[in-house]
């Protein structure tokens, strides 16, 4: 099956030119309940769906626009994984690492170095003759 929702968002995703859908996890959600297909115009429609209806844990069927063809109606879901704490966490050494170079270009010796390759894989900084900084 194929819809076309309409939403109030008026940007649809572009990729080699042509218009995709952007796949947030609300919309992976929605997609893997429904399996459903869905152009780009859908995008906004899609996402406040999984943000407010079709919820992780506890969907929200009754009011679903697209429980009558849903082959997930009704069914509950256990979390995926838990989420460790943030405290004492490599996301918490991440995320300090990254406040530090936000605010000015650092030193990599001055820095976690192990945060500062993780978050230069993921492409949130530069790392150019020893000195760490946000990407231009």
């Amino acid at each position: 099956m194929k819809y076309r929702l309409y939403g109030s968002w008026t940007g649809i995703g572009l990729a080699f030119g042509r218009p995709v859908l952007p796949v947030d996890i609300n919309v992976r959600r929605v997609l893997e309940r429904t399996r459903a297909r869905f152009d780009g115009a859908c995008a906004q429609a899609l996402m406040d769906l999984g943000a407010t209806v079709c919820l992780a844990r506890v969907p929200r069927c009754g009011v679903c626009p697209l429980a009558a063809d849903c082959p997930s109606r009704d069914r509950r879901y256990e979390p995926l994984r838990k989420q460790s704490r943030f405290e004492g966490s490599f996301r918490q050494r991440r995320a300090a690492t990254l406040r530090l170079v936000a605010a000015s270009a650092r030193r990599v010796a001055d820095l976690d170095s192990d945060a500062v390759a993780a978050l230069e894989r993921d492409g949130l900084v530069t790392v150019e003759a020893g000195l760490v900084s946000l990407p231009a």
